[in-house]
């Protein structure tokens, strides 16, 4: 089996992979549905690597998941694979930031037949679950969510979120086109420096077809319609097999 038909298979996208909005919104929608935001590696020390080669091996052969770099990363590999025209752009992340952050988010910008979009499979929070149309000023609502992205003299292009009836910042980004290796540094940063918030506590987010489920520290929070269910396990071995029984995760 090829590279492509084995990252197909790994999110679980069945059918002919078209260069449209329907096959875009599938392939995002199962990566978010698949693979698992997670912060492990950094956390205990092991090296990340933004090669595409060793992105694959991790995230598709060993079925781990990853960091916006990524994963963004990779998924961008596979949408030029398809036939996607993709641009990669550098973000701030700003959701419950009290100030203005560094760039330290990739986001991507895929055009096709229908329009251009707006891509993310790596951010690990509630966010656009689908193609998010490059319009500015315009509403988009997806399902219960509603975002919108307006210009701003400083921060370039922001996402904003409705939440609680109010518009809550979500991320900004600039249209400057980034190279794989613009990433390496940032990504060193977020591995390394005692500041960097991925190096606080295990961070882990896979979303499901009725909600989410996440890791805060040890903490395993299951989303759902009728609400959050909390595990707390008491020993290691119960984390780890909580991990794997919830997010397919093997350490």
């Amino acid at each position: 089996m090829d590279r492509i038909s084995s990252y197909l298979q790994r999110i679980g996208f069945i059918g002919k992979a078209k260069i449209d909005f329907s096959t875009l919104y599938a392939l995002q929608r199962l990566h978010l549905e698949s693979v698992p935001y997670e912060n492990l590696d950094i956390m205990r020390g092991i090296p990340i690597s933004l090669e595409i080669d060793d992105m694959y091996d991790k995230i598709i052969r060993r079925k781990r998941g990853g960091y916006c770099f990524e994963l963004n990363g990779l998924f961008a590999w596979l949408l030029r694979s398809l036939g996607f025209k993709v641009m990669d752009y550098m973000a701030r992340f700003l959701k419950d930031e009290p100030e203005i952050p560094m760039r330290r988010h990739r986001i991507l910008r895929v055009t096709c037949k229908d329009g251009d979009f707006i891509i993310d499979v790596g951010a690990g929070v509630v966010m656009p679950k689908r193609p998010l149309p490059f319009l500015i000023g315009k509403i988009d609502k997806q399902e219960r969510e509603q975002y919108i992205i307006e210009e701003d003299s400083f921060l370039g292009y922001v996402v904003y979120q409705r939440h609680h009836d109010s518009w809550h910042r979500l991320y900004s980004f600039t249209t400057e086109p980034q190279l794989e290796k613009d990433f390496i540094p940032i990504s060193f940063y977020c591995e390394r420096h005692p500041d960097s918030i991925f190096k606080t506590k295990d961070m882990v987010h896979l979303f499901t077809k009725k909600g989410r489920k996440s890791v805060a520290g040890r903490e395993i929070r299951l989303f759902e319609p009728e609400g959050v269910n909390v595990l707390r396990p008491s020993t290691e071995a119960a984390y780890f097999h909580l991990l794997d029984l919830h997010f397919d995760l093997r350490l």
